[in-house]
């Protein structure tokens, strides 16, 4: 029993139903409140703002897309302002097809360099945007003529150390993930995990790349070490059979890179560590240096739904705050204890 109590524990604090389908839910630095974005049954779309108030979710802006064509907005990347929500302050035709992921980095001490915007699309493109650039994207990272379009599942920047690096890594629906160079405009590497990528995400924005997590299809996830690339094998990985379903999400704890939440398609979350190996680097036959990887343990797991986590973000501010949204049209603020002991 008392070991039990030892482990880190995940308490759903609050839960509240909507009336729409969630998509994504982010928390608001340096506040008590969190964006919910998805659509109605009728295919509008809607942005609330929440805030917690005395143990519970108070509603407190509310933005409802006033556009017509819902598809045409659903390849459109639009910036607001989040004290007047209902008017973009940057929209831009972005893709041909719908948008499935987006990331940022910049600006506010968020990495360095240039705040910039990623998005990937349906349309099998890639595409950096810088809200100060009208119209036209930074950089666009399309499939070469000839070359078969997939589509692109998720996008994350890394990298951003200084002000010239920076990388985007993106995920595909055929197990594709693309590793691409701002800095030298290049394809750094690239490999396939045998699943679609539902998730990618590095430990960290702004360092020199160390771990990249990679969720997919059929449960499983990849945590490669992205400090040492061998030029042939490429970056030293290790997996996991996580869920029993997909695994939607992946999310890192902003107060220490090594322990990481993965959210599943059975409504559960699984909470991990990643454990260094004593050396991160050996010469191979060729006696070029490449990466060892570590290994990951269970910290705890949760059933919260029937349906699946669609989102999941943790607080930048407090410690094992988190908020994450099913497909069961409910938000969850959650407390995940002793991650400070483990």
């Amino acid at each position: 029993m008392s070991s039990t109590l030892e482990k880190p524990q995940i308490i759903a604090h609050i839960q509240k139903s909507l009336n729409y389908t969630v998509f994504d839910s982010r928390w608001i630095p340096c506040s008590a409140k969190f964006v919910c974005m998805g659509n109605f049954a009728r295919g509008t779309g809607v942005m609330q703002i929440y805030e917690i108030q005395h143990g519970e979710l108070q509603l407190v802006k509310e933005a409802v897309a006033a556009c017509s064509d819902v598809r045409s907005e659903m390849e459109a990347l639009l910036c607001r302002n989040l004290e007047v929500p209902e008017c973009p302050v940057y929209s831009v035709k972005a893709h041909k097809e719908i948008i499935n992921s987006i990331d940022g980095v910049g600006g506010l001490g968020i990495g360095d360099g240039a705040p910039e915007i990623v998005t990937g699309s349906r349309d099998g493109t890639v595409k950096v945007w810088d809200s100060r650039q009208k119209d036209t994207p930074v950089v666009n990272m399309e499939p070469v003529e000839g070359e078969t379009k997939r589509d692109c599942w998720t996008v994350a920047f890394g990298h951003a150390f200084n002000d010239q690096d920076r990388c985007v890594c993106a995920g595909y629906d055929n197990g594709d993930i693309k590793l691409f160079d701002l800095r030298n405009m290049s394809l750094r590497w690239e490999t396939n995990i045998k699943n679609g990528v539902c998730s990618v995400e590095f430990d960290r924005k702004d360092i020199n790349m160390n771990k990249l997590v990679a969720t997919s299809l059929e449960g499983k996830f990849h945590v490669f070490d992205m400090r040492t690339q061998h030029p042939t094998k490429g970056f030293a990985s290790v997996s996991e059979k996580a869920h029993k379903s997909t695994v939607w999400q992946v999310r890192h704890l902003p107060q220490n890179r090594d322990i990481f939440m993965t959210a599943g398609g059975a409504g559960n979350l699984h909470l991990w560590k990643y454990e260094y190996p004593a050396q991160r680097t050996k010469k191979g036959a060729d006696d070029v240096d490449m990466g060892v990887a570590g290994s990951v343990n269970l910290l705890q797991n949760v059933t919260l739904s029937t349906q699946p986590i669609s989102s999941l973000d943790w607080s930048p501010d407090k410690q094992g705050l988190c908020v994450c949204s099913s497909f069961d049209q409910s938000v969850r603020v959650l407390i995940v204890t002793k991650l400070n002991t483990v």
